[in-house]
């Protein structure tokens, strides 16, 4: 499972995001918008490839939120999921406007399906506060020194939210927020693999920095797992498969390591090794809601 799919728990943290708790039904028939949905996923598919010319990716971004805007002034926006495409579209905005319109955006996708991935709505909010020059309240925005490269959390007020909320929506803890900066300052797990051009020696980094324990389980078992689906993106399957391994072997306690090991098995066609994972999942944690949806899809 994605980190975004992290621990769910009963906790709203505002008035207003208390109607979460309640799904949208729609009339049978009602499809996804295809075109938001193409543009949502050009968005993130073109942050995958390196180099990126910024320059031209702006541009891009920047027609697709002009479409979005149609859209949404055209009333196209039916379902949860294009709420969602429509967050996931207008949170690269610069501007206050873009950043407000993503957090209504996932807000509205949130009430009407509460399975999408919450960590996007903490993401939109941090992000807004940010533009509008305040401190973030969940953490999930860092931001890199020009001078130095170094990265740090961008201003935070703690006090906001409770780590308890910051897990419902998938957002590290303060404590594995700093484990997060000291890697985000290392070489990362993507650019020793990138440097080595081979999945087994990165393994062996991974292994020789756990037996090291210079950092919290979650902050190396996120970085495993995001690399894992990085190669995933890249149409590595084994690569991936090895990571997603490697993570359940470090982490046997983990229920989301088993859960991203069941999706990578899943994808590579081993449908009957990737129910396992999903129960072995689905045991460590009986509130995996994805863990539940997928084995109910494919019993």
């Amino acid at each position: 499972m994605k980190l975004s799919q992290f621990i769910k728990i009963t906790i709203c943290i505002c008035p207003w995001l208390c109607s979460l708790v309640t799904m949208k039904t729609f009339a049978q028939g009602t499809r996804d918008n295809a075109v938001l949905q193409q543009m949502a996923d050009e968005d993130q598919q073109e942050r995958m490839n390196s180099p990126i010319d910024w320059t031209v990716l702006n541009r891009k971004d920047s027609i697709r939120r002009v479409k979005v805007y149609e859209m949404i002034a055209q009333q196209q926006l039916l379902t949860a999921k294009d709420h969602f495409n429509a967050g996931i579209v207008m949170q690269h905005g610069n501007d206050t406007i873009a950043s407000a319109t993503a957090v209504k955006s996932f807000e509205t996708a949130l009430r009407m399906d509460t399975s999408l991935n919450r960590w996007w709505y903490a993401a939109a909010v941090d992000r807004d506060l940010m533009r509008r020059q305040k401190p973030q309240v969940y953490g999930t925005q860092f931001i890199r020194d020009s001078k130095t490269g170094q990265w740090t959390r961008y201003a935070i007020d703690s006090t906001k939210v409770s780590d308890e909320q910051r897990r419902y929506y998938s957002v590290e803890t303060l404590a594995e927020q700093k484990d997060k900066e000291y890697l985000m300052n290392q070489k990362s797990l993507a650019d020793f693999y990138a440097a080595s051009n081979s999945v087994d020696q990165t393994i062996d980094h991974i292994k020789l920095i756990f037996k090291k324990g210079r950092l919290s389980a979650s902050g190396l078992e996120a970085e495993v797992n995001q690399l894992g689906y990085t190669l995933l993106n890249q149409h590595k399957p084994g690569e991936a498969l090895k990571l997603f391994k490697l993570n359940t072997a470090l982490y046997p306690e983990s229920f989301n390591a088993f859960d991203s090991y069941g999706e990578g098995l899943l994808q590579a066609g081993k449908k009957k090794a990737a129910m396992k994972a999903y129960k072995k999942s689905l045991k460590l944690n009986p509130a995996n809601e994805h863990a539940k949806r997928i084995l109910d899809t494919h019993k």
